[in-house]
């Protein structure tokens, strides 16, 4: 098993998944607030 060295592991992949992340929940979240208010309307 390869020893493990503090500071030295690469970290760029795991920030760009999480900026995916992110974005994915944000646009989930704004996606599903208009669906909302979009179905508020036509149920008024």
């Amino acid at each position: 098993m390869a020893e493990h060295k503090h500071g030295s592991m690469d970290t760029e992949d795991h920030e760009k998944t999480f900026q995916g992340f992110v974005k994915f929940t944000t646009y989930a979240v704004i996606g599903i607030l208009i669906f909302l208010v979009l179905l508020a309307m036509v149920n008024g």
